[in-house]
């Protein structure tokens, strides 16, 4: 079927360990309407992954480049890493009628927020259960040296305290849960008045239909 709306643009945002990127990946599978955003980010390839598929692995130089010109919706350095998201695939997407997903740190999520798309933003902030929770999945996940798992942790307190900058905030203790109200909220915010501009043609024919009703009366 046909998309009638304008796409929306949906944030996620977390300290690492709390879920996001586990429930983006839920997202992608329950709905072909919504896309990723593949950043482009100057960190290597972590393993199993893949250029193009969970980024786009470049240079400093080519992504500051990007930068400069403007072509980039935001940007931000992460543990001395630049990551990154281009803007034109956006617009295209959103035009079309797909919605974007961002699996992204607050830096990111400000910056789209207050951008030239902020009335297409849908941002949810994941919180973890508690922060020995927090701290343990960090661990399991076994991508990470401890130096790193440390230096998430320091940062975790800093990234938790813009949590109030989200529309909606969710306590992830059950991955199952917190996908299924994310998706309550998505189908919601999608029957937004401003975000199907269809409907005032269609109620014009309404009115038109009324009128040949009345006419013929």
């Amino acid at each position: 079927m046909k998309n009638n709306r304008r796409g929306v643009l949906i944030i996620l945002s977390s300290p690492s360990g709390a879920g996001k990127s586990s429930l983006a990946q839920d997202l992608i599978k329950w709905d072909h309407n919504i896309v990723f955003s593949i950043s482009s980010t100057t960190r290597g390839a972590r393993p199993g992954e893949k250029d193009g598929r969970e980024y786009n692995f470049t240079s400093i130089g080519k992504f500051k480049e990007m930068v400069a010109s403007k072509k980039m919706l935001e940007h931000a350095e992460v543990f001395g890493n630049l990551y990154g998201s281009p803007l034109e695939p956006v617009e295209q997407a959103l035009n079309s009628g797909k919605d974007v997903l961002f699996d992204i740190d607050w830096q990111g999520g400000q910056q789209i927020s207050n951008s030239s798309l902020q009335d297409d933003v849908i941002s949810f902030f994941i919180l973890p259960p508690s922060i020995k929770e927090l701290e343990l999945r960090l661990h399991n996940r076994a991508q990470d040296s401890s130096k790193v798992v440390r230096d998430r942790m320091k940062k975790s307190k800093s990234e938790i305290s813009h949590w109030g900058e989200y529309d909606y905030v969710l306590i992830n203790d059950s991955l199952d849960v917190t996908s299924k109200a994310i998706k309550n909220i998505l189908c919601a915010e999608r029957m937004r008045r401003s975000r199907q501009p269809k409907l005032v043609e269609h109620v014009r024919n309404l009115q038109n239909e009324y009128n040949e009703i009345e006419s013929k009366s």
